[in-house]
């Protein structure tokens, strides 16, 4: 796996060099289907991580935000957010990055998460710990709800209604509650001790693919809103540091729908 971190690692170096490049001065703008963003420079940044890889390893399958998914029937799966974050990097603000998620089968065994702007590099392997910028990180130890940061659902306008029923019923629970709209910086915030729960309820892989390993690989937890493992397929989840996980589940069971 250390090759593959390398490759992993050194694509996203590039990819964060070409978005800092043009942060700031974006001109073409598209809007999806889903009314999400996507620039010219997504689609740069994917196409630069996708050839590094395929330069060397031409049989690995890839998952990309903006290509789509292309089978070649490898033992590895390479899932590729180019700019988590869009919104933000289209608007000027510093929450967005890159992340390069590694599966093997069903199995997420690898992540690497650079955010450009602060210049740091979050990496992770199964059973090897995760690190920033070489520093091993570890999760905080807060013990109550009462201590806890919450970071919640960056997609909040979407299905609502239900957002705002766990929102009521668990906010008043916490310390406090940010809202970054990026799963590159809620998830690297949970994995360094920063924050301590990150609540989604409609992530795409590709946005967690890389970051649930780092959360893991740094003593946290990661599971479904139910409290069942998360497989490729899964879009809600709650990512925590793990002692407080069970009572995030218990408050949460109570108002989801």
């Amino acid at each position: 796996m250390k090759n593959i971190l390398t490759v992993a690692e050194s694509a996203a170096r590039d990819a964060g060099a070409l978005l800092m490049q043009h942060f700031g001065k974006v001109i073409h703008i598209e809007r999806k289907s889903d009314q999400s963003l996507v620039t010219d420079i997504d689609k740069m940044a994917e196409k630069l991580i996708i050839d590094r890889i395929h330069s060397v390893w031409p049989s690995h399958s890839i998952i990309g935000e903006e290509s789509g998914q292309s089978e070649s029937g490898g033992e590895y799966t390479w899932v590729i957010d180019p700019i988590d974050g869009t919104h933000n990097y289209v608007r000027g603000m510093e929450n967005f990055g890159i992340s390069i998620g590694i599966l093997r089968g069903n199995e997420f065994v690898a992540g690497v998460i650079y955010l450009p702007v602060d210049n740091m590099m979050y990496l992770a392997e199964k059973g090897s710990g995760a690190y920033r910028n070489n520093k091993r990180l570890s999760v905080s130890q807060a013990g109550s709800l009462s201590e806890c940061t919450l970071l919640f659902d960056s997609g909040f306008k979407f299905g609502y209604n239900e957002k705002i029923d766990v929102f009521r019923g668990i906010a008043p629970q916490m310390f406090n509650v940010r809202m970054f709209g990026a799963s590159v910086r809620n998830l690297t915030y949970v994995s360094e001790g920063t924050c301590d729960v990150l609540i989604e309820f409609d992530d795409k892989l590709w946005d967690y693919a890389a970051g649930i390993t780092i959360v893991n690989e740094a003593g946290g937890r990661v599971t479904d809103l139910l409290g069942q493992e998360l497989t490729p397929d899964s879009r809600r989840y709650v990512a925590s540091n793990g002692s407080v996980h069970d009572l995030v589940l218990n408050a949460v069971r109570q108002y989801i729908r």
